[in-house]
Formats: structure tokens, C-alpha cells, sequence
């Protein structure tokens, strides 16, 4: 099965877990986006890897601008047009496809964001440079993701969790690599900060329905990891366990 496919087959079958989990519905970064939105008052906001929409839903009641929830997943597409509905945001569409190739025109939007979907991505310097593409000239980009530990053993043991728990995962990128890879497609971070967003291991892991032989090598791989990387990751007697994200903010150079 190609990535592709994967990840339609991943996210498709959970799409409805992703509107109510929440790690994806609540935080201060959406209060945050919501703001930059109100302050920024953009016309036109794409909202890459849309998942359950809810940076969509920030910015479309933050500020009158037409909001595109765009995703590979046409059955999480359909859970954004319901929720979108329900809260008479109807000035948000919904676009199904891809990152790596967007079906919009040059400069086309004054606000592109992402939230949680990055390290999905199949080809990041296609989406980087589409990414750059259809974002305005004075535009801003956000990015709203899990990051990777610059020390090599910690990033080594996230992938590797990462990994186990949903087979459509590519890479939590380092901030040094985000940075690497935007300027690269001709843009520049011009903000950058990171929390620790505690998972709870449980419902991580049935969010996404992974299956119980994977489950059980997860908790296999959490208790064999070097003592440095459980305290780094906080690591608790269930699993749970908190990550770095990131929110990076760019601009075209």
C-alpha cells in the first residue's frame, strides 16, 4: 500500500475520533491562531491536512475571511462540512487532495496553516515549495507540530513510537530541519516556540486504532528505551507521555 492510500486508510475509518479528541480541539495555539487570524484579517486561509478542522474553525470565527480545509481524507472532509454546519461557519469550504500538488493558484491565499500534519507528508520539499507557492507575498505561514529533540537518541526513540503506533506516520521534522527545509522553498521563520503536549497513551493509541500487537510493542519499546529518553519524554507508569511541538511562523524571504 503506498503512503498515499495509507493514510486515507488510517485516517479515514477514525476521522469522526479526530473532531472530538482533545488534543486536536483544545489548546492555547488554536486560542493563539485565532487571534493572529483577528489581527491579520486575511481575505483567503488555507488550512493544510485539515484533519478534524479545527484550525479552520479558529480562524473562520476569528476573522471574515474564506477559510479552505483541505485533506487527503475525503471521510475527514465530510466530518469538517457537518461540524462547519453546526457552527454556521459558512464561509469555510472543504477541498480534497494532496500537499504536494495544490490546485490553487499562484499567491492565493493570505494565511496558510498547519496543524498536526506535517509529519505525514510524503514529499516535504514538493509541500514546502507548494506551500510558498499559493501563499501571498506579504503572507503568513503557520505551522503547528510535533517536533523532534535535536539530540539524536530522543529523536531516534520518538520516530520509532511514532512509528508503531500509526504505520502512516513519515518524520517528526527538528525545528533545525523545519527551518532548513521553509528556507529552501524561499521562506523565513520570523517566530518559533515550543510546549510539551502530554499524551495520554490510551486514547493515543485509540485514536488512531492501532492494532493490539502494536500496542503491545509500544509497551515493549516505552520500557526498554535508555533511563535519559524516559525522563526527556516524561514517560509514566501507563505510557503517557508529553512530546515537544512547535509553532512556527514564516514568511516569504
Amino acid at each position: 500500500m503506498d503512503q498515499h492510500n495509507l493514510v486515507n486508510r488510517q485516517f479515514g475509518t477514525m476521522a469522526a475520533n479526530y473532531l472530538t479528541s482533545a488534543v486536536h480541539a483544545q489548546g492555547s495555539d488554536l486560542e493563539r491562531l485565532g487571534a493572529l487570524a483577528a489581527s491579520l484579517q486575511p481575505r483567503r486561509v488555507l488550512d493544510l491536512g485539515c484533519g478534524g478542522g479545527h484550525a479552520s474553525y479558529a480562524v473562520a470565527a476569528a476573522a471574515p475571511a474564506e477559510v479552505v480545509a483541505y485533506d487527503l481524507s475525503e471521510e475527514m472532509l465530510g466530518v469538517v462540512r457537518a461540524e462547519a454546519a453546526k457552527r454556521g461557519l459558512d464561509k469555510l469550504a472543504t477541498l480534497q487532495g494532496s500537499v504536494q500538488q495544490l490546485p490553487f493558484d499562484d499567491h492565493a491565499f493570505d494565511l496558510v496553516v498547519s496543524r498536526y500534519s506535517a509529519h505525514h507528508w510524503m514529499d516535504m520539499g514538493a509541500s514546502t515549495r507548494e506551500m510558498a507557492r499559493v501563499l501571498a507575498p506579504a503572507g503568513t505561514l503557520v505551522i503547528i507540530d510535533v517536533i523532534a529533540p535535536e539530540t539524536p537518541l530522543y529523536d531516534t526513540a520518538l520516530q520509532t513510537i511514532e512509528l508503531l503506533r500509526d504505520a502512516s506516520h513519515v518524520r517528526d521534522y527538528r525545528l533545525s530541519e523545519w527551518r532548513a527545509m521553509l528556507a529552501a522553498a524561499g521562506l523565513e521563520v520570523t517566530n518559533s516556540d515550543s510546549w510539551k503536549l502530554k499524551l495520554e497513551f490510551e486514547s493515543w493509541v485509540r485514536r488512531i486504532g492501532t492494532p493490539a500487537p502494536r500496542v503491545a510493542a509500544l509497551h515493549a519499546t516505552m520500557d526498554a528505551l535508555p533511563q535519559e529518553a524516559r525522563e526527556y519524554f516524561a514517560i509514566q507508569p501507563d505510557r503517557t507521555f508529553s512530546s515537544d511541538t512547535a509553532w512556527i511562523q514564516a514568511r516569504h524571504a
